[in-house]
């Protein structure tokens, strides 16, 4: 790029940013993807994980694969958890060998409420805010499944469940993360929470959007007694459609007030996916979704879906977002940030491989240096 002087100019991509207590030295982030390679009963991640994202390790920073916050929590194959010791020894494995590369990482908390299913469960059903079903397919053992209608939450079962994220919090320090980002996107628990549908409560978690919000406030408070909210980061997804969920105005204003609120939290980051349908559009239809919500939110805000190195570039030079993370694009480029630092054409990734093998499709992808 070059400024109005014609001097050249670091693109923005690759400038160096804070956000938070976290010193990024890019602002191209690796976005949380699920893999689907924790082949074990432990639900830990193995030398594979660390491999794969060590190898990615370039990235200003790298958020994990969602992860599992309690057994309940459970709503995919092979994908692994944050609860157990064996699988925060893994996930010290992991962040080892990206630290040895020189990246940093934080850890994706998740749980899928009712999009889970019983046979994640031993046979048990899933619980959501309300018995209502989502309407969505649960990914198992034996194939896609249609949800089911789940139980409510007891009052003392969400006490249990932000003790569960504290518990994971608490875990990914051990392992040695860098901070948290809280997966409240897509038609995750969180975001079930949130919905007037799915969320059909009575008591302090439901009957207004305030209250509607309480969850995930509650979370945040959870975790942030663990890590300072400074190495937190929260990713919402106030454009989700499809089953109960919709993005209509009024949903849209319920994610304004949320999203005032959290900027009372002093996070590190509020991480937010665009709308689908604006991706492919004009450079003001692209990032109009996220200046609405950057006028409400005060503190560092990084954009999600469908982006590429110019228009990454546009939305960062433009103010709207901070940083800018890519999801399939590190799939098949490990070495993504080198790629647009050097002007080299990014190699196509294997859909067929996004959620089953092991090694293939996963760490055999060449930088263009093993090329």
């Amino acid at each position: 790029m070059t400024s109005q002087s014609g001097t050249s100019t670091v693109q923005p991509l690759l400038q160096p940013v804070r956000l938070g207590a976290l010193e990024l030295p890019n602002r191209v982030v690796m976005a949380p993807m699920t893999r689907a390679r924790a082949h074990n009963t432990d639900l830990a991640p193995t030398e594979l994980q660390a491999t794969y994202y060590a190898q990615r390790a370039g990235a200003g920073l790298i958020i994990s694969e969602g992860t599992w916050v309690n057994d309940e929590a459970i709503g995919y194959i092979n994908v692994p958890g944050i609860y157990s010791d064996a699988q925060t020894v893994g996930w010290r494995k992991v962040t080892e060998a990206v630290h040895e590369a020189g990246g940093r990482m934080v850890s994706q908390l998740g749980h899928v409420g009712s999009v889970s299913h019983p046979d994640h469960l031993g046979g048990r059903l899933p619980a959501g805010p309300s018995a209502v079903n989502p309407g969505e397919k649960s990914f198992t053992a034996a194939g896609p499944k249609d949800t089911v209608t789940p139980r409510a939450f007891t009052a003392a079962e969400i006490a249990e469940t932000i003790a569960g994220y504290r518990q994971a919090a608490a875990n990914a320090r051990r392992a040695g993360f860098d901070g948290l980002e809280i997966h409240a996107q897509g038609s995750h628990l969180i975001p079930q929470f949130l919905n007037p549908h799915l969320n059909q409560r009575t008591d302090a978690y439901g009957g207004s959007t305030e209250k509607r919000a309480r969850f995930l406030l509650d979370v945040v408070d959870a975790v942030s007694e663990v890590w300072g909210s400074d190495r937190i980061g929260v990713k919402l997804s106030p454009y989700w459609t499809g089953g109960s969920f919709t993005a209509d105005e009024q949903t849209l204003t319920d994610y304004d007030q949320v999203i005032k609120q959290l900027g009372d939290s002093d996070l590190a980051y509020l991480h937010l996916l665009g709308r689908p349908d604006a991706v492919t559009g004009t450079t003001e239809e692209r990032i109009a979704p996220f200046a609405r919500y950057r006028a409400q939110y005060r503190g560092g805000l990084v954009a999600n879906l469908g982006f590429t190195q110019d228009t990454g570039n546009e939305i960062i030079e433009c103010g709207v977002a901070d940083a800018v993370s890519f999801g399939a694009p590190f799939i098949g480029n490990p070495d993504l940030v080198e790629r647009f630092a050097q002007g080299h054409p990014l190699a196509e990734s294997d859909r067929a491989t996004y959620y089953a093998g092991r090694t293939e499709g996963y760490t055999d992808y060449p930088t263009i240096a093993q090329a």
